[in-house]
């Protein structure tokens, strides 16, 4: 019967740390940021956060790889199953669009704290993000055959840097104009016009602009 009275672990609750993590970080910065905080952002009282992880720089880690473990395989899955390249790069920009306006709390947090990372934890991660650009370069490059490797390379990073300036930046601007805005720019950076089914099938969600 004592086990059957024993409470519950909260599913939710490690995913809680995480989100009032990034919010926190992005807001105040690493360096000013406790343990403590964290945990009372989540709602977790006393030493209970470190049920879940051992130190501040194990939650930083946690919430840089997780964003760059979902680019990494939604690039992956849509380089597979694009039915062509045009439309591979059009998916591409757009996930990240979709990503840089919804988890822009976490992408802040990537450009400016990464490097608070533990150098094994930074090695992986920077490993992970040199994938991800190859997603990119794989589709890009059968469009752009006048480029070379190099030059297909820094287009690639053009085109991220484009639709993540919008990360310390507030335009005021509905989302679905804002979203559209930075897929254009996205491909212009490319030199790649943009698939005919590109916006097709993808609503956003009209929230304050970012």
């Amino acid at each position: 019967m004592k086990d059957a009275q024993r409470p519950r672990r909260d599913p939710t609750r490690k995913a809680r740390i995480l989100t009032a993590a990034a919010e926190l970080i992005s807001r105040n910065g690493y360096h000013t940021v406790g343990m403590a905080d964290i945990g009372q952002a989540s709602g977790i009282v006393g030493s209970g956060i470190y049920r879940h992880f051992g130190s501040k720089s194990a939650i930083l880690a946690e919430v840089l790889e997780q964003v760059m473990d979902q680019l990494s395989a939604a690039a992956s899955s849509i380089v597979d199953e694009a039915g062509d390249d045009r439309s591979a790069v059009s998916d591409l920009v757009r996930n990240h669009v979709r990503v840089a306006i919804h988890d822009r709390r976490i992408l802040q947090v990537y450009h400016r704290e990464a490097r608070n990372l533990p150098e094994n934890d930074l090695r992986r991660l920077r490993r992970a993000q040199r994938h991800y650009i190859e997603e990119w370069v794989a589709a890009v490059a059968p469009l752009r055959p006048d480029l070379a490797d190099g030059e297909v390379r820094v287009l690639v990073h053009a085109a991220i840097g484009s639709i993540q300036s919008i990360l310390f930046f507030n335009s005021g601007l509905p989302v679905p104009q804002l979203a559209n805005l930075l897929t254009n720019a996205a491909h212009a950076c490319l030199g790649v016009e943009a698939g005919a089914e590109a916006g097709a099938g993808t609503e956003w969600r009209d929230e304050q602009g970012a």
